[in-house]
């Protein structure tokens, strides 16, 4: 059967896939569209199948801010190369999973998959995922998703939009929410107060600066009071408001705040691979052992 271009090109608007594998499908299918977009689909899922334990620390972080300023999610989704977190697809899937974890309010990673990413094709965020390895030729995974709530306002900062944040705020201005999400990007802080900060980890780094100082040789007494100081200091640099406020280091973002008259609730940071193991590809070692079969 001759398979027209008009079809082909069709299956290809519709599915995304590649055009010779939409002339084969729909060869096989005997020129029934339908037909072939299902078979596509579990071409690609068989793909995505055999890719899945391939190592994805590269990728894209995006976001969505809700027009009143008081929701917003954002997303990290992973693939195996630079290269393929740049193509226009891979941006576009990242987005729209941003967009749908904020319009559902949702954080769950299973829900996500299950929610309808294009209702004109009719397919799920999961089968999209499956189609773009498909195409693509790379892994791909949905890596997390969290969703920060305001009573006032949302600042959202992306750096090369490899790193994200948002930051929440009771009072104050976009403008001031926006300065601290770039300040989190930058300084990294783990928590808004010190307070906030877990007994364990304190304890982790008290035994730490115990064992320093007491090399010093000094007394006991003077010993404790070292720790307790770099104790103290800790907490600035971890917490936001005990840190220097990237654009006036000489102030502290409490005192930033505090002359706004503004209160940060939460924030959150997401990073690109940050945590995952990279494996390292040695590409020279690898296409000699090719040539050599």
């Amino acid at each position: 059967m001759s398979i027209s271009a008009s079809l082909v090109k069709e299956l290809r608007e519709r599915t995304a896939a590649a055009m010779m594998d939409c002339k084969r499908a729909l060869e096989e299918t005997q020129g029934d569209i339908e037909a072939a977009i299902q078979l596509l689909r579990e071409r690609g899922a068989i793909k995505a199948a055999k890719k899945g334990d391939r190592i994805t620390a590269e990728g894209l972080v995006a976001f969505a801010v809700s027009a009143d300023q008081h929701k917003a999610a954002i997303v990290e989704v992973n693939c195996e190369t630079d290269f393929v977190a740049r193509a226009e697809d891979f941006v576009q899937f990242t987005q729209t999973v941003a967009k749908l974890a904020l319009e559902h309010h949702t954080e769950d990673l299973n829900q996500i998959a299950n929610l309808v990413f294009d209702a004109h094709e009719n397919v799920t965020v999961e089968a999209k995922r499956q189609a773009l390895i498909a195409k693509l030729g790379e892994n791909i995974n949905i890596r997390r998703v969290a969703l920060v709530n305001s009573q006032g306002v949302i600042g959202a900062y992306s750096h090369g939009n490899r790193i994200g944040v948002l930051v929440g705020m009771k009072q104050g201005e976009v403008a001031l929410a926006k300065d601290l999400a770039m300040h989190v990007a930058a300084l990294q802080p783990l928590v808004v107060r010190p307070e906030q900060i877990s007994a364990q980890l304190i304890e982790k780094e008290r035994e730490i600066y115990t064992v320093q100082a007491a090399e010093s040789g000094k007394p006991a007494d003077i010993v404790a009071k070292m720790v307790e100081g770099r104790i103290s200091k800790y907490l600035d640099e971890v917490s936001l408001l005990g840190q220097a406020f990237v654009k006036d280091p000489n102030t502290k973002v409490a005192k930033v705040l505090q002359a706004q008259n503004a209160e940060v609730e939460s924030f959150v940071r997401f990073e690109v691979g940050e945590g995952i193991e990279k494996q390292v590809v040695d590409f020279a070692s690898e296409v000699m052992a090719q040539v050599k079969g």
